[in-house]
């Protein structure tokens, strides 16, 4: 079957691999859709930068996987062929605290292994995944909505879920890109009264405003202080969480957090500097790193999707076959699109 690999140096690499054979407590899934994350771009397509749970293993790329079951191997009883799936996609060794209490993404054993980083991931026609990772699609919810939930949207999930973002709260996003446009739609679902998002990028901008995630965005950074000032009357948003991973954005995000908020990271990458008095201790600021979701949480989110009637795959801006794997990444390296998407359909 054909299959991406991802050799660095802003290459995709087109291979031909065989289809594989589940074993025992595992699936074959046939992909129908594949997301790319933007840690696939900092830490794997440009440069092979990461170490640890972050170490590229050369395998086939893709760590937002969605797709139907095909076959079965020994000793699955909780899934049937056919069944529409959204992959968690870190297996963890299944008994340490980080894996019992659901968040197999903290798992520190050796036998950790994520999709599309250390054993093969989405960007094939094929999959192999754990079927205690597989999670069945509600009805009503795509294959590309499915895939978004397996990393984006659970990330930004799982943050504003640490953020405790409710109706009491207005809510600052710093970077509209895929993750910040997840963390938008989901806090107005979550009850944030008011969404100010961050985005240099203009088109980025434009769509967070095109598709009514966000009631006022700023793109030149001088000006946030005047758009929380004004929107919140001089207080700061309850809620900020920053998607951009950028230094500037994160003293930001933490600069304009009101007394007593929280502020929530989870972009990747890069160091802050700010002054711990002035900034987090006087004003006494829940400052939280918040990594992918747990499987409870994915597996919530998907049943939330279908009681609001909300579709993620409506931040995807680009398609791409497998066959144009190439000319997708080089879209999302760009930094200027909504979610990019390989899909089969």
């Amino acid at each position: 079957m054909p299959a991406v690999r991802l050799p660095g140096d802003s290459t995709v690499e087109h291979v031909t691999v065989d289809v594989p054979t589940p074993g025992p407590g595992q699936v074959l899934l046939r992909m129908r859709a594949s997301g790319i994350c933007g840690s696939d771009i900092r830490a794997i397509y440009r440069d092979h930068l990461g170490h640890g749970a972050e170490a590229y293993q050369g395998v086939v790329a893709g760590h937002e996987p969605c797709g139907d079951v095909v076959e079965l191997g020994p000793g699955v009883r909780t899934l049937e062929v056919g069944d529409a799936v959204a992959v968690y996609h870190i297996t963890g060794c299944g008994s340490c605290r980080e894996c019992r209490i659901g968040y197999p993404i903290g798992c520190t054993s050796p036998a950790r292994a994520a999709h599309g980083w250390q054993r093969d991931g989405g960007h094939a026609d094929f999959m192999l995944a754990e079927a205690v990772s597989c999670l069945r699609l509600p009805e009503g919810v795509t294959h590309v909505d499915g895939a978004l939930v397996s990393c984006g949207f659970g990330t930004a999930y799982e943050g504003l879920l640490r953020g405790r973002v409710s109706g009491r709260d207005r809510l600052l996003v710093t970077g509209l890109g895929p993750v910040g446009l997840a963390a938008a739609m989901l806090g107005k679902h979550l009850g944030a009264s008011t969404v100010i998002g961050l985005e240099p990028n203009a088109e980025r901008a434009s769509l967070a405003e095109d598709l009514d995630l966000v009631d006022v965005v700023v793109t030149n950074p001088a000006d946030l202080a005047d758009a929380v000032g004004d929107t919140t009357g001089g207080r700061g948003c309850e809620v900020s969480i920053d998607c951009s991973g950028n230094a500037q954005a994160r003293l930001a995000a933490l600069t304009h957090t009101a007394v007593r908020g929280r502020c929530v990271m989870v972009g990747e990458g890069g160091r802050i500097d700010f002054p711990v008095s002035d900034l987090l201790i006087h004003h006494q600021i829940d400052l939280l790193g918040s990594w992918v979701t747990s499987l409870g949480h994915m597996a919530e989110l998907l049943d939330l999707l279908v009681r609001w009637g909300e579709h993620p795959e409506r931040i995807v801006s680009h398609r791409f076959s497998l066959a144009d794997t190439s000319e997708a990444y080089a879209v999302a390296a760009a930094g200027a699109s909504g979610k990019v998407v390989v899909t089969w359909d």
